[in-house]
């Protein structure tokens, strides 16, 4: 059974961290797990655009892309795919404009964003299959073929993960979805969904958390078998999460 683990965040900056989750995530298939691992960037991004002098802007936590910021990110997404492939091993770093692996619905309020609507999983079943790790950088192609669209990689991975009807774990750079965001011990073990919509209604739930809990919504509603927001920082605690025993599990209400 696939199991997709979203990787992203100040968590994959350590290079000894991100290689302890890379040798975790060896380790999961070699148990016989079948890792799907989805990446996001944004540390990595926002350190080459500053560079190139592009202005970063967001809306409810998602990066607005314009013409001038998407080349860049594609580029830094590739770049880290083929890295977190190596550093895995037995993986191959692909973008989301492979084989239409992931074709996206424009949202034009964010620029040259889209929204998932299709996931290949024929060529993600056919990777497990040969005993590949597929490592998937958020860049898919709109619905002619004929042009890239960014995509927030906390809905890669709920879109991945309910195509495949298969669980998800958001690994990130907090421990989970805190009860109060001031208190950092104050981490809730199991979330429901109705609750959630709450928490992000009234604010509790905010900035970059809002893209991870509406995803794992998004993901029990296309049918993945249940959701974790979990610590990146903390590789050791990856087996746990999949197992939903760390982080926060989202749940059906």
């Amino acid at each position: 059974m696939p199991i997709v683990i979203k990787y992203g965040g100040h968590a994959m900056i350590s290079d000894s961290a991100r290689r302890a989750v890379a040798a975790q995530i060896r380790l999961l298939a070699k148990q016989g797990q079948e890792p799907v691992v989805v990446h996001g960037g944004g540390p990595f991004i926002e350190a080459e655009l500053k560079r190139a002098g592009v202005a970063s802007h967001f809306v409810r936590g998602l990066r607005v892309t314009g013409p001038e910021s998407l080349p860049i990110i594609e580029q830094v997404l590739s770049r880290l795919s083929k890295l977190l492939a190596q550093e895995i091993g037995l993986a191959l770093g692909l973008s989301g404009r492979d084989a239409h692996l992931l074709v996206a619905e424009p949202r034009p309020e964010l620029g040259l964003v889209g929204t998932v609507r299709q996931v290949n999983t024929e060529l993600i079943h056919t990777l497990l299959a040969a005993r590949l790790t597929p490592v998937i950088a958020c860049i898919a192609s709109n619905a002619a073929g004929d042009d890239a669209l960014n995509v927030n990689a906390d809905n890669v991975a709920g879109a991945v993960a309910g195509a495949l009807a298969a669980p998800v774990v958001f690994l990130t750079d907090v421990a989970g979805v805190l009860d109060d965001p001031t208190l950092p011990n104050s981490l809730l073990s199991v979330l429901l969904e109705s609750d959630a919509r709450t928490r992000i209604a009234d604010g509790r739930i905010k900035g970059g958390m809002i893209p991870k809990v509406e995803a794992a919504i998004a993901a029990l509603a296309e049918g993945a078998q249940f959701a974790v927001i979990a610590d990146g920082r903390h590789p050791e605690l990856l087996a746990q999460a999949v197992t939903g025993s760390a982080g926060t599990r989202v749940v059906r209400s």
